[in-house]
């Protein structure tokens, strides 16, 4: 019996591992079968959800070619088709926009430089908005040659809001006490927990952002449909338009349904030109700058943390300082690369986390490895704290940041506890060592010792800022407080150096690192993205290099279910406002534009 045993489990064993050598086998070969481009093509995309920035190797998506577009993957690829004699013209049909302002701006930029290379863009939609709001969708769509929509949809160009909640009634009647400290009055990322309705510079911050990203939205339509500033704010006051209403006005070039633009486009690009999906045409033409002297990509994406970076089931990424500062240091160790191209796209986090990839960044410039920081949808906060050291900061006229300050504290919930009958006895060494309690407010002593720690966060960020920025300290603490400023506005205060995207970060890197403005670079992501085996074998347990920092946790222990379980509650938790943010927190949240 034993022998029968023994000899089953190692059938199993064998029959496993022949499993896995076959499966990784057929994934290598569909590598080596891609198919070849279309000698005539009409570069097509279907635009129904918002771009990621970067898609962390956290699942098996990426070994069975189901990952998703990204935002770089978009910008190569018209990169590409611009230069490409195959691609007569791109056609997106436009469910929705890229994403955030910046985001949408990112991709709006890479449409317009593809039409600046003579090839035709062409948008089509069956409705911007039907009940909610198309403003960002008919902002993306504008920047194309020709726009149409189906004949029943309608043109909601209603504009841009942020909604902004407060909850300080609702968590008093649940007996709950939010204890902050910030520093100083635009820092507004706790005002949620400790008012009902907008501070003075909270309301004048908001203002701000959202009237510099209205105008920026009102100044590209305009533009690229010949109209006046005026005449489009005048329609966007009258929206939602009906179809004819949006022809008369100049927003659109016709009503179609889809398969009259769609057949439309093919007969104009040749008689034998086919569809192919942005996706599938970078898989098989490859991506622009794969020659010549190298410049690293860095990503730093998600909420600042200590440790490695990591990603939730809701999609979101954490910035894991480990991890950042270890792909920093690879790329100043090779040899080959002549400078860094750091993207960021973070609200911030953990201040200690924040301080560790801004070491990485300025150790890399002593090393002689120039740093351009390119920011996306935000760089607030620790976000702007780990990119203000870099040579040179790019940021989109969209993109939010500085939020140069500081909050800490904690939900006292010993009378919700007390209203279901739950009492805390406390043993404790130590005058402090209930500092982080959530049973009982601050004592005057930690309470000191919490100003303490908050002045000394914001003295050291403002001072560090205003060096990197080469400003006076009067003046960078002038600009900062926690407030949160668009790209547009962070370029007029010299918070940045320039607007733009990948495309100007990788200009400014090549002048730094004293390459040739029209020279060939091959941008290189770091660390290297693994191949689909790897990222199969990562999750059966093998763990590669140990200097190879991956965001992939092998499940390979029994109570790594129980684990994981742990983190989503730990994490719906923090979203419902249940638990406290970290201490020491450079942090700019800003509510989701309704645009």
């Amino acid at each position: 019996m034993k022998r029968f045993l023994v000899g089953a489990l190692a059938f199993i064993g064998a029959m496993s591992v022949l499993f896995v050598m076959g499966l990784i086998a057929l994934i290598v070969l569909a590598s080596m079968s891609r198919p070849s481009v279309p000698s005539q093509l009409v570069l097509e995309m279907d635009l129904d959800r918002p771009l990621p920035e970067h898609v962390a190797e956290a699942s098996l998506s990426s070994a069975f070619g189901e990952e998703p577009l990204t935002v770089r993957d978009v910008v190569d690829a018209l990169e590409k088709a611009g230069d490409d004699s195959r691609v007569k013209s791109l056609l997106v049909r436009v469910g929705t926009s890229p994403g955030s302002p910046a985001t949408t701006q990112e991709v709006r930029d890479a449409v317009k430089a593809f039409r600046a290379k003579g090839k035709k863009a062409v948008a089509f939609t069956d409705s911007f908005g039907e009940e909610g709001n198309g403003t960002s969708t008919y902002y993306f769509a504008s920047v194309f040659d020709e726009i149409y929509m189906q004949p029943s949809g309608s043109l909601n160009i209603l504009g841009i809001a942020f909604e902004t909640p407060f909850a300080r009634d609702a968590l008093e009647k649940l007996g709950v006490k939010p204890q902050f400290d910030k520093r100083y009055e635009y820092k507004n990322a706790v005002n949620s927990y400790t008012e009902q309705g907008y501070t003075g510079p909270h309301l004048e911050a908001t203002k701000q952002f959202t009237g510099s990203l209205f105008g920026q939205m009102v100044r590209g339509i305009a533009e690229e449909r010949e109209l006046t500033e005026d005449a489009v704010r005048a329609l966007i006051d009258r929206a939602p338009l009906l179809a004819t209403e949006a022809v008369e006005s100049k927003l659109l070039d016709g009503l179609r349904y889809r398969d009259e633009v769609y057949a439309e486009q093919k007969k104009a690009a040749g008689s034998n030109a086919e569809l192919l999906y942005v996706k599938k045409y970078l898989e098989r033409a490859g991506r622009p700058n794969t020659t010549g002297d190298t410049i690293a990509l860095v990503y730093a994406v998600g909420t600042v943390n200590r440790g490695k970076s990591d990603s939730s089931p809701f999609g979101e990424q954490s910035l894991g300082s480990d991890s950042v500062a270890a792909a920093l240091r690879k790329a100043v160790d090779d040899s080959r690369v002549k400078a860094i191209l750091f993207r960021v796209d973070s609200p911030g986090g953990s201040y200690v986390a924040s301080d560790t990839v801004r070491r990485e960044v300025q150790r890399a410039r002593e090393a002689g490895k120039p740093v351009i920081a390119t920011m996306g949808t935000f760089a607030a906060s620790g976000g702007y704290f780990v990119a203000m050291d870099a040579d040179k900061i790019v940021a989109h006229p969209g993109t939010l940041t500085g939020s140069i300050g500081v909050y800490n504290g904690k939900f006292v919930t010993h009378a919700f506890w007390e209203k279901l009958g739950v009492n805390f006895d406390t043993v404790s060494f130590g005058r402090n060592a209930m500092l982080t309690s959530t049973d009982a407010t601050y004592t005057p002593e930690e309470q000191a010792r919490v100003d303490a720690e908050l002045d000394r966060i914001y003295t050291d960020f403002t001072t560090r800022a205003a060096a990197s920025r080469k400003m006076p300290l009067e003046k960078l603490q002038g600009l900062a407080k926690g407030r949160v400023w668009t790209g547009e506005d962070a370029l007029t205060n010299g918070l940045v150096d320039a607007l733009g995207g990948y495309p100007k970060a990788l200009a400014l890197a090549k002048e730094a690192a004293k390459i040739p403005a029209d020279a060939d670079v091959r941008v290189e992501e770091y660390p290297r993205r693994k191949s689909p085996a790897e990222v199969l074998s990562s999750f059966l347990g093998e763990t590669g290099d140990n200097s190879d920092d991956a965001s992939v946790t092998a499940l390979v222990t029994p109570w790594a279910p129980l684990v994981e379980a742990a983190r989503i509650v730990n994490e719906l938790g923090v979203r419902m406002g249940v638990f406290a943010p970290q201490r020491g927190t450079l942090y700019a949240p800003v509510p989701e534009a309704r645009w």
